[in-house]
């Protein structure tokens, strides 16, 4: 008996919302971290963070090789949606009264992602899922305790399961988890799209209680731009190179490891930058044409830099050496805007702006003129 053949299909509408989910867990994280910037809630975020994204990539890489095309799927998403719901409600509180509900709703989110896997799967990827399934209970089971147990204990616990999961891909073989390069690009760029529009979001509730002004518009306007910048690295042609070096792998084995270091180990960073920036950002709106404290320029200054050093990691993991030094040179001279910052809010924000821009428009220039030059040629004849 042949074994069916998943339909190979573009990231469906079901997807799109489930990552609207994860993403509220995002915003709840980038509000919690604005509130208080320090490192301890750095590292809390951090932390936090990382859990989270282990479960979405984990979600990704079902959702590529289980289409959710059955009642019985569509429901099995929702379940993990519903426990995406519910950690990022326990969020603001995680490390206080709300642990044991993040560690119910983590739970509920690695038991539908198993159930789903283990279900649905064709009979390789069923094989490969009974390898890393129990450790990512495991891991599930370590953030649940952590919640139960008292507040010192948590970070310990949870950081246990953080090492749980980042030995996974080298304990088990994932080379028989279906990978439809399209697909796989496709998901993790909406969910970075939309990351990058939390940024706006973050701008937005920066005006709490803040008079709008000719300073806070002009603020408010260059963080837009930082975010367009965000948009520019990552989309403007990076993304269908990416999917012809992803597609380009044979071999199904080293395609996976490629998969799970580009877009999920490189991404990480990525989405930790944006979650820095933004809290940043929502920190300086008040504090237009005003010093900033260390935290907050600090912030802006590291959650762009980390964006561009994440994507310059990416696109070498790939194989693609476009545009990797202009974005480890604009990290570079980003990093120096946090003494901008100390002066002036506005200041520091138009740099990375600049910063920003320039280095990525340089690094287009020579397609443009490229271009440019043939369009001239063919008019010509």
């Amino acid at each position: 008996m042949t074994t069916p053949v998943e339909p190979s299909v573009r990231v469906t509408t079901l997807e799109l919302f489930f990552d609207l989910v994860v993403v509220f867990t995002v915003m709840q994280l980038t509000d919690t971290l604005a509130d208080e910037l320090g490192w301890a809630a750095l590292g809390e975020t951090v932390l936090v963070l990382a859990l989270i994204w282990w479960m979405y990539s984990a979600y990704a890489w079902l959702t590529n090789a289980v289409a959710p095309t059955s009642t019985f799927r569509r429901t099995m998403l929702l379940v993990g949606m519903a426990g995406f719901l519910i950690i990022a409600l326990a969020i603001p509180e995680a490390f206080g009264d709300t642990g044991w509900a993040f560690g119910v709703g983590y739970l509920l989110v690695t038991l539908a992602h198993s159930v789903l896997f283990l279900h649905s799967a064709g009979p390789t990827a069923f094989r490969a899922a009974l390898g890393f399934a129990p450790l990512n209970l495991v891991s599930a089971g370590l953030v649940l305790a952590g919640g139960l147990l008292p507040d010192d204990q948590r970070a310990a616990w949870w950081g246990g399961a953080l090492v749980v999961q980042f030995v996974i891909p080298f304990l088990r073989h994932l080379g028989g988890v279906s990978l439809i390069a399209g697909h796989f690009v496709e998901r993790h760029g909406l969910i970075m799209i939309i990351v990058i529009g939390e940024s706006i979001v973050s701008i937005g509730l920066g005006f709490a209680g803040v008079e709008l002004s000719g300073s806070s518009l002009l603020l408010a306007l260059l963080g837009l731009c930082v975010a367009y910048y965000f948009w520019w690295a990552y989309f403007a042609g990076d993304d269908e190179r990416s999917v012809a070096a992803l597609s380009g792998i044979a071999d199904a084995g080293r395609r996976a490891w490629i998969a799970i270091w580009a877009f999920g180990y490189a991404h990480f960073p990525m989405v930790v930058g944006i979650v820095l920036f933004s809290a940043g950002i929502k920190e300086a709106i008040p504090a237009a044409f005003e010093p900033l404290e260390w935290s907050g320029a600090a912030a802006l200054a590291a959650g762009a830099a980390l964006f561009l050093v994440g994507h310059a990691v990416f696109l070498v993991i790939l194989g693609i050496a476009h545009g990797v030094p202009h974005r480890l040179v604009g990290a570079a001279l980003v990093l120096l805007t946090v003494f901008i910052g100390r002066v002036d809010a506005t200041a520091q924000a138009g740099a990375i702006f600049v910063i920003m821009a320039i280095s990525l428009i340089i690094e287009d220039l020579p397609d443009l003129i490229r271009s440019r030059s043939t369009n001239l040629h063919t008019f010509g004849r």
